[in-house]
């Protein structure tokens, strides 16, 4: 897990996570990162950087979608295992905790598998195409 907490969610900012991550990974692994479709990460400045980084491969899920929810399952863990048991008096603090907890969480960490196949996946959205096209 790499983690950060920034004051804002501008394009700087995921560059400056991009920068991180790729200093922290083995530079012979592509990464595939999945990423909704805010703005910030279709800036140009950022398809400059990915241009420049070719190891990056960028997937944006649908809009709506629940593709994340490992990722939405981790953020209630820290949130219910750290975040509401805490006391902080100020933001240094909470970022120190959640420093501190992705930290301890990379001392034993376990690897994500996607069980689900392509096919099965491009059908539940051909499926929910479906059923928007049938309200419209």
């Amino acid at each position: 897990m790499i983690g950060d907490c920034m004051p804002r969610h501008r394009h700087q900012e995921f560059i400056r996570f991009l920068k991180r991550i790729d200093e922290q990974t083995p530079s012979d692994l592509d990464l595939h990162l999945i990423v909704d479709n805010y703005s910030t990460h279709k800036h140009p400045r950022v398809a400059s950087w990915m241009k420049r980084h070719p190891r990056f491969h960028l997937h944006f899920i649908p809009t709506s979608s629940s593709w994340l929810n490992m990722v939405e399952r981790w953020f209630r863990e820290i949130t219910d295992k750290r975040i509401r048991r805490g006391s902080f008096q100020n933001v240094p603090e909470l970022i120190a905790a959640i420093t501190k907890y992705i930290e301890n969480h990379n001392q034993s960490p376990q690897v994500f598998t996607w069980n689900a196949s392509a096919d099965s996946i491009m059908a539940k959205i051909a499926k929910c195409k479906e059923a928007l096209d049938a309200l419209h």
